[in-house]
């Protein structure tokens, strides 16, 4: 594998578990929160600048059912993090607080909301859709060449198990709440260990990337299988 795609596969992980953490913003604290959203800015960028090329490539080729599923995300995803980015800078009262920005908080708040949640949920379809090459990388730096009946179930059985934890996760913390703008605050239980949250929010995160892995899969059996 190329030393550029590794480093982006290792760029879009970075963002995903940095993503996670700054939906911990109420549990580490509002500076943290906000240094990490200076990290994942910078972070935001440098994944653009190693992708340059997909954004000249939108106008050419033919659009295929899994294209059109793998640009659509894409593009949601973008717009969630520039509103994140946007509304975070409004928001600031410490990295930030030295720009002279005055009122729209509300609107802010909303966009912030908007954009973390949609934004967290795009993130684990957008690394679903290129788990493949991911699982390629790890399968080389651990010399696996050859597939194995045993581990493959073994691993079949343990995604099954993470996506329930996920499912549940998601219904515990009301998530589509959230998502769909049915309360406009976001609740946290300030008495829930850290670690519990991230494997929580690691399991939603978990359950989006297997959905949008298997999608890509039927998508790509489809075309195959469709008239040439």
């Amino acid at each position: 594998m190329k030393p550029k795609t590794i480093i982006k596969i290792a760029v879009d992980l970075a963002m995903t578990l940095l993503l996670c953490c700054l939906m911990s913003y109420l549990l580490v604290g509002e500076t943290v929160h906000e240094w990490l959203g200076v990290s994942m800015f910078a972070l935001f960028i440098l994944h653009h600048a190693l992708n340059r090329n997909w954004h000249g490539n939108l106008v050419k080729g033919r659009y295929s059912p899994l294209r059109i599923f793998q640009t659509l995300v894409n593009i949601l995803l973008l717009a969630a993090m520039v509103s994140l980015m946007i509304s975070g800078i409004m928001l600031s009262r410490e990295v930030f607080a030295f720009l002279p920005i005055s009122g729209g908080t509300g609107f802010a708040r909303t966009l912030h909301m908007l954009g973390g949640y949609w934004g967290f949920l795009l993130m684990g379809l957008h690394l679903g859709l290129h788990w493949g090459m991911v699982m390629g990388m790890l399968r080389k730096a651990v010399h696996i060449s050859k597939p194995n009946v045993l581990r493959t179930g073994l691993l079949r059985i343990a995604t099954v198990f993470v996506c329930a934890f996920g499912i549940y996760a998601f219904v515990k913390n009301d998530i589509a709440s959230y998502l769909f703008l049915k309360t406009r605050f976001v609740f946290f239980d300030l008495e829930q260990p850290l670690i519990l949250f991230f494997a929580e929010y690691l399991g939603m995160m978990a359950l989006w990337a297997a959905t949008a892995y298997y999608i890509g899969k039927l998508l790509r059996h489809c075309e195959k299988g469709g008239p040439r």
